[in-house]
């Protein structure tokens, strides 16, 4: 892991970013679905102290992958509560699988633009470190694990009976991840999540 001073100076913005347009996603989707919820809590916003998480920010800053505060919904006010589940846990990680598409773009067509300025390699690599925490945020978010956005995600394609065997063991979600973490196996899990993410952002061309 190759740090530095401007890398993590620079990765602060990003990282405020990331996680507020994350969980602004999940309690804007809920909010359209009916639950009011997330208005009531003070998560319809893109302020990030609304929604950071002091451990969860930092590792995303170190490590590329962490976490937020989770918007709390109550799928009570949804018509369909699989569906409405499924759209609230995918919107976080699409608006930073979209915010990560916009800032590579940015840094590959609008970059250049301003190569002659002083702030050029500065600007290149904010862009650079916005690309990577988006994607690293949602690629861990789209692990199948509970309590992450994947495994609502999975439970919701799965049929009835398997998805109640599936979440009987949400409480474990948690123990898995550190052990996952503690056993090396985690990176050889999200590292091709986050290569599939960053090869569409790119358009397939990384």
């Amino acid at each position: 892991m190759n740090l530095n001073l401007e890398f993590i100076i620079l990765g602060i913005p990003a990282l405020l970013f990331a996680i507020s347009i994350h969980e602004f996603a999940h309690g804007y989707v809920a909010h359209r679905l009916g639950d009011p919820t997330p208005s009531a809590q003070g998560r319809l916003t893109l302020n990030p102290i609304a929604h950071l998480d002091p451990v969860g920010g930092l590792m995303l800053l170190l490590f590329r992958f962490g976490w937020a505060k989770p918007v709390q919904v109550n799928p009570l006010y949804f018509q369909d509560r699989r569906k409405g589940m499924m759209l609230v846990a995918i919107a976080g990680p699409l608006a930073n699988i979209t915010s990560a598409f916009v800032f590579y773009h940015l840094m590959r067509w609008v970059g250049p633009l301003f190569m002659p300025l002083p702030f050029f390699a500065a600007l290149q690599m904010l862009l650079m470190v916005c690309v990577q925490l988006n994607i690293g945020l949602a690629a861990f978010n789209l692990l199948p694990f509970p309590p992450l956005d994947g495994s609502k995600i999975l439970a919701g394609l799965l049929p009835p009976k398997m998805r109640y065997s599936y979440q009987s063991y949400a409480q474990y979600g948690p123990i898995i991840l550190i052990l996952l973490l503690v056993t090396g196996m985690f990176q050889r899990i999200m590292m091709p999540i986050y290569q599939v993410l960053l090869l569409v952002v790119s358009g397939f061309g990384v």
